[in-house]
């Protein structure tokens, strides 16, 4: 018998599942970007050199982060494949085992990371002023890895198994204990230091433990689509090599798109400290307002996984067409709102320095008008992914960051009158250029023929008896 919420999942209106799904990610993700936002606000009131402390640091971390998050995304596509297929015993083994591999190898990057910061400081050229802080905030984001990669994974998970307000309600009180220790660290109070820009990271730290702790309670109690017990830990070495390889995709591509990021600091930071401060507030303005496609793209990959696993691949087009309409909507308008407001937007984060405000705001009205492509885009990665199609993203990100986008930052920057504004036109063109790859390859529909889940036929069949039982077309 199928519950009540898979049997909205697979055959209820679609629209509507997407939107039961999307809103409460969303409303999460703009919460859980709260962590960087409050980091940037506060970070801000300590100057142009902090500010560049942080814009170095985020994408470095974010890329250690990224090699690891294939495994989560291999979990969480199996957990909704496995959810539509009606195999509960298969959900709770894949969210042990995934959190499993997810702890051991944040523990082995997180190490990495912090060892290796100078160098990678060093590497990049940071200026002197921006070194120290830096140093401290990248630091302290290393020891905090385990704790984001366990509650990135339990997000997943939950996600998998449609279930997206928990999440919400975790992030909701973490956001607002992280805006309350954020100035306490930063800039101290009575007994306690001040510890500057390294205070940021410590209040993160903090927060995400105490929601990495939440989330894995909750999965011992069960009460919400997975059940673990301490024997599901016990190491699955069949299952860590098939999802290894099955994320392994994954890691390549966040981790391209990540060390992208890394690369274009370089050019960046030979612009100075000016543009290295206007690049990270552009940078976080774009993550912000990207935020309702991604939720959405989320939302899209859980419901066109669970339809996959339940042999519907019909109603799973038709998902990833609906999603990358709406995100691309909802992007495009959000870039003409921030155009004609880029000024007072850049003005939030740095308030009392004109020249990164005028940067910053002409980086945003060079990208913003390109925004839908991105929107287009993400739903149909998300498509992609949730079909088992990891290689297709992959490609699509090795394309966009090493074919496109870097060698246009550097060619038009370092090659042309443009200067640093033609690191701001790398953006929209790589935009609209993956846009339109990514049309063509859902157009193609190859990703409509892969199944990923065990015991395919056996699954099928079980899964074909329980539509017929319940009417489900």
């Amino acid at each position: 018998m199928l519950s009540d919420r898979q049997k909205f999942m697979l055959e209820g209106p679609i629209g509507a599942a997407l939107l039961r799904l999307s809103i409460p990610i969303i409303l999460g993700n703009m919460l859980q970007a709260g962590y960087q936002l409050t980091d940037a606000f506060w970070v801000g009131r300590l100057g142009a050199a902090a500010v560049a402390a942080v814009s170095i640091g985020f994408p470095v971390t974010f890329l250690v982060i990224a090699m690891g998050a294939g495994l989560a995304i291999a979990g969480a596509t199996l957990t909704a494949q496995y959810m539509g297929a009606g195999r509960q015993d298969m959900v709770n083994h894949v969210a042990a085992q995934t959190m499993l591999m997810v702890a051991f190898t944040s523990v082995i990057l997180g190490s990495a990371g912090y060892f290796l910061t100078p160098n990678l400081l060093g590497w990049l050229g940071v200026a002197p002023e921006v070194y120290e802080g830096a140093l401290g905030f990248m630091r302290v984001s290393f020891v905090g890895i385990v704790f984001v990669f366990l509650y990135g994974m339990f997000q997943a998970l939950m996600r998998g198994v449609g279930q997206t307000r928990i999440p919400l309600f975790i992030v909701l009180g973490t956001v607002l204990l992280n805006f309350v220790l954020d100035p306490l660290f930063i800039f101290g109070w009575g007994p306690m230091p001040a510890q500057g820009v390294m205070g940021a990271a410590m209040a993160t730290l903090s927060t995400q433990g105490l929601a990495a702790l939440i989330g894995m309670l909750i999965f011992f109690a069960g009460r919400h689509g997975i059940q673990l017990q301490w024997k599901d830990f016990r190491p699955d070495l069949p299952y860590i090599r098939r999802a290894f390889f099955l994320g392994l995709p994954g890691s390549v591509e966040l981790s391209t798109r990540s060390l992208g990021m890394v690369v274009l600091s370089f050019i960046v930071a030979s612009f100075g400290t000016v543009t290295l401060a206007s690049y990270g507030v552009g940078v976080n303005v774009m993550q912000f307002v990207s935020i309702p496609a991604m939720g959405l793209s989320m939302a899209v990959a859980t419901l066109v996984g669970q339809n996959i696993g339940a042999g519907q691949f019909e109603r799973a087009e038709k998902v990833a067409i609906l999603g990358a309409g709406w995100g691309f909507g909802i992007l495009t308008v959000a870039g003409i709102v921030a155009y004609n407001f880029s000024r007072q937007i850049v003005a939030v984060f740095v308030p009392d320095d004109p020249a990164v405000i005028q940067a910053g705001s002409e980086f945003i009205r060079v990208m913003c008008f390109a925004w839908g492509g991105a929107g287009l885009q993400y739903s149909l990665v998300a498509t992609f992914r949730a079909s088992g199609n990891m290689l297709i993203a992959m490609v699509i990100a090795l394309v966009s960051q090493w074919m496109l986008q870097f060698p246009l930052a550097y060619i038009l920057s370092k090659h042309t009158s443009l200067n640093e504004a033609g690191i701001w036109w790398s953006f929209p063109i790589t935009n609209i250029i993956v846009a339109l790859v990514a049309i063509a390859w859902f157009a193609h529909g190859g990703w409509k023929t892969t199944r990923i889940t065990e015991e395919d036929e056996q699954v099928s069949a079980v899964t074909t008896e329980q539509i017929s039982e319940e009417g489900i077309h």
